[in-house]
């Protein structure tokens, strides 16, 4: 569709173009009878030279970059057309520069005209070019970015079930259900560039049941939601990065505090926990969310804000603005 519209565009032009040309051409030459017209028989040259031009000599040159052998080029096809134009059709008998200075404008301006739109066309398709690689590189990097974070997740729900089948069969099955949705918006939801906060929000929660298994008698969880519109679109598997380093890196016997918020079209996620920093790798310790402010940067362009604590307690703070 965007193709036929450029072509179409592109035609409209060429073909206004040469309406006006003709217009203005025969009203300066208007003493003339059509039949004998010099300007009319000319026509049919000036046309073949304007589109060899665009068809074959800017191509040419302008891949290779040699403009100055085109500017020369253009300079003397400019001439010699306008030479021909004066001593064949026209037949004024005048001198060279006479010639030039009352005919070379009519071979100069449809041949800069069209070689200006021509250039204008290849720039616009470099810049849809560049814009299509742009997009699929997103994409590529936001898949890379999502891949790295669905193995961490889904292991830690899988050892949370092995651990149950164990001590606590009867309550396997329903570990497994919750697996199962986890999986099902993993696998086929987070494809998709937007999914509800209703179904973000279930993803979470059944990670944090998971959470609240494997670390019961060890840390405790404080969490919160409050949300207006559980319909609203967000981007998914962006919150459970910041949520999985709190249990990953937060101290023995202390408390989490999740608190999620949705009102006036902003997102609010704040995720506070206690941890030691002599005994964390700082690299490791916040390589998840680098991964996710690089996401961010990507699909919340000017639309975010993240931040880091560190002073006390651990806090991450991210403001999403979903309009």
């Amino acid at each position: 569709m965007k193709h036929l519209k450029k072509h179409t565009s592109q035609i409209l032009v060429h073909l206004l173009f040469w309406m006006l040309f003709i217009f203005v051409s025969l009203f300066i030459f208007s003493r003339y009878y059509w039949a004998e017209n010099p300007f009319l028989q000319y026509l049919s040259i000036l046309v073949v030279l304007v589109y060899v031009n665009n068809l074959v000599l800017l191509p040419f040159f302008v891949k290779r970059k040699w403009y100055l052998m085109y500017g020369l080029l253009f300079i003397a096809i400019s001439f010699f057309a306008t030479q021909i134009y004066c001593n064949v059709f026209a037949q004024c008998g005048c001198s060279i520069m006479k010639c030039l200075s009352d005919y070379l404008w009519q071979t100069l301006v449809p041949l800069i005209f069209f070689s200006f739109i021509w250039m204008l066309y290849r720039f616009l398709d470099e810049q849809d070019q560049k814009e299509e690689m742009i997009r699929q590189h997103t994409e590529m990097e936001l898949k890379f970015l999502k891949s790295q974070i669905n193995p961490h997740v889904l292991f830690n729900n899988l050892n949370t079930i092995y651990s149950y089948s164990i001590e606590k069969p009867a309550e396997t099955p329903e570990l497994i259900l919750m697996l199962s949705d986890n999986l099902k918006h993993v696998l086929y939801d987070s494809n998709a560039k937007y999914v509800s906060l209703e179904k973000e929000l279930q993803f979470l929660d059944n990670y944090i049941k998971f959470q609240k298994i494997r670390t019961e008698g060890v840390k405790q969880v404080n969490y919160q939601t409050n949300i207006v519109n559980p319909q609203q679109k967000v981007a998914p598997l962006l919150l459970i990065t910041i949520i999985e380093n709190a249990f990953k890196h937060s101290t023995l016997n202390s408390m989490i505090f999740i608190t999620i918020e949705e009102k006036n079209n902003t997102l609010t996620c704040v995720c506070t926990n206690e941890f030691e920093s002599k005994n964390e790798d700082t690299t490791n310790f916040k390589i998840g969310l680098i991964n996710l402010q690089k996401r961010l940067g990507l699909l919340y362009p000017n639309k975010h804000q993240f931040t880091i604590n560190n002073a006390n307690q651990f806090e991450v703070i991210l403001t999403l603005d979903l309009i």
